[in-house]
């Protein structure tokens, strides 16, 4: 028998004995293997730093490649050294990961795991001295992890299926987490955050970049996302109405007056409807204004001017009647229901510090945190992509909405410009033909954060960054992730 042979039959009675489905990208087992991956491809293979590669690699460390045969440990690192390595300054070729194509099974002894198999897709890059790099080959991998003592390290490799590929820019750009890395530094983007929804469910949920300088963002890093409050309080008071324990056209002066507008008997004219469709004729904020006090600009419901004032002033009115917090009423209704466990309005003792985000502005000047104990129906709520993400689709499918309240959600209460419009909590987009979709943005001191859902295809963006003019990678994203819708919301927004 060859030492080949020899070797797969051992391998393959391996494979035989996974007793688990494939792992899921949420489990730590996961989250350390492509960890693992990325430490010896990204930081060694790439660098050709081959001390760390050794580090990761197991003693009886065995290399099969259907091109060049057979290698033991000793030959790989001494032909990565004298081949690869050899002159990086006029010759580079770079291993990236295929999104999405990477498979890890859990192998099991007694109960206990000793070993995952590992299989994927990878990309090579080549780069010949100041030439621009390009892509020359893909190919698919199988590689065997296994415990020793208690660390992991890559005892098989199989790298077989090699051929030639060309592909766009596009995919280029998007499709693989190397080159996503290299856009956003050219576009000097310190942080994205990426949800991308199809088939009505969230696919994907990524965080690329740098969570502070020099420390990796992880998936589930919280972003202050700005406006994008607005729709989870909108959530929160359409989820009321739906119970019967609020109503959209009630004046709400029942509940709350705000003392700078009491003597304006406007005020009686106030209802949630036109809060959630911005037509209350407040200021954005009354901050804004010369003596730095809340009036009416024109009467209300008579036309569309955004207003973060009215969605505080929503807030107080619902305080007051139930006797809880903002904070209170949306982990009831919302947060818990929805298993929204990284969300919040406030900062208490439960906001992990070390996951959050820093803002940066233009010249890369980071901003401080700001850490509020007290809910703004309109600003600040800190959330993670993930939990983002999977709010997007329960409201696209009007998840815990009667069904008139969610019509009266997507119904255009005020037009903004053509083929643009205000419902309750969104922007609503006619696509044309029935299609439309449901958007809202946010923007605020390094935030640029911005979340787009399609009913009718099932499709949806979220898109969070930590810088001034992060809106500028916006357009690349949706044409690329939306398609055809993309394009059209894209000519609708810059008409």
């Amino acid at each position: 028998m060859s030492k080949s042979s020899k070797f797969f039959l051992p391998f393959f009675m391996l494979l035989m004995n996974i007793t688990q489905a494939q792992t899921e990208k949420t489990d730590p087992l996961y989250k350390t293997i492509m960890s693992k991956d990325s430490l010896f491809f990204s930081v060694g293979y790439n660098t050709c730093n081959i001390k760390l590669m050794e580090n990761l690699l197991s003693e009886k460390f065995e290399f099969y490649h259907d091109k060049g045969g057979f290698e033991s440990r000793e030959k790989f690192i001494i032909d990565f050294k004298n081949g690869l390595c050899k002159s990086p300054e006029t010759y580079q070729i770079r291993r990236v990961l295929v999104d999405k194509s990477t498979e890890i099974y859990p192998m099991y002894k007694e109960g206990k795991i000793y070993a995952t198999i590992q299989n994927g897709d990878h990309l090579f890059y080549e780069k010949m001295g100041s030439q621009a790099e390009k892509l020359v080959g893909e190919a698919k991998f199988t590689h065997l992890w296994m415990l020793e003592n208690n660390e992991w390290k890559l005892k098989n490799s199989l790298s077989f299926n090699h051929h030639p590929k060309q592909t766009t820019d596009s995919e280029t750009m998007f499709d693989n987490d190397q080159s996503m890395q290299s856009w956003l530094k050219e576009n000097n983007i310190p942080t994205l955050g990426l949800g991308i929804i199809k088939d009505g469910k969230l696919q994907q949920a990524k965080v690329f970049g740098e969570i502070r300088k020099g420390i990796s963002a992880p998936d589930n890093a919280l972003f202050n996302v700005a406006s994008l409050t607005k729709p989870v309080t909108a959530m929160v008071v359409l989820r009321l109405v739906s119970l019967g324990k609020w109503k959209l056209d009630e004046p709400l002066d029942a509940y709350w007056t705000d003392p700078d507008i009491a003597n304006d008997s406007r005020h009686k004219k106030l209802t949630t409807r036109m809060i959630l469709s911005h037509q209350t004729g407040f200021p954005n904020w009354r901050w804004m204004n010369a003596d730095k006090k809340l009036n009416f600009q024109f009467d209300p419901g008579t036309r569309y001017q955004y207003s973060g004032e009215g969605f505080e002033y929503l807030r107080k009115a619902l305080e007051k009647k139930f006797g809880k917090t903002l904070e209170q009423l949306a982990q009831e209704f919302v947060f818990q229901p929805l298993k929204m466990k990284d969300t919040s309005y406030i900062w208490d003792k439960n906001t992990d510090e070390s996951r959050f985000v820093t803002g940066y502005n233009e010249k890369g000047e980071a901003y401080l945190f700001e850490k509020s104990n007290t809910a703004n129906a309109a600003d600040d709520l800190h959330t993670t992509v993930e939990d983002y993400g999977n709010f997007m689709v329960r409201v696209m499918k009007g998840k815990n909405l009667k069904p008139d309240v969610f019509q009266e959600m997507i119904k255009k209460q005020v037009k903004v410009k053509d083929q643009k419009y205000f419902g309750m909590g969104f922007e609503i987009y006619d696509l044309g033909n029935g299609d439309y979709v449901l958007s809202h943005g946010g923007a605020d001191k390094g935030t640029q954060c911005i979340a787009i859902i399609i009913p009718g295809s099932g499709k949806g963006i979220v898109i969070f960054t930590n810088i001034d003019d992060g809106y500028k990678v916006y357009e690349k994203l949706v044409r690329h992730y939306l398609g055809k819708e993309g394009k059209k919301i894209v000519d609708i927004e810059t008409r």
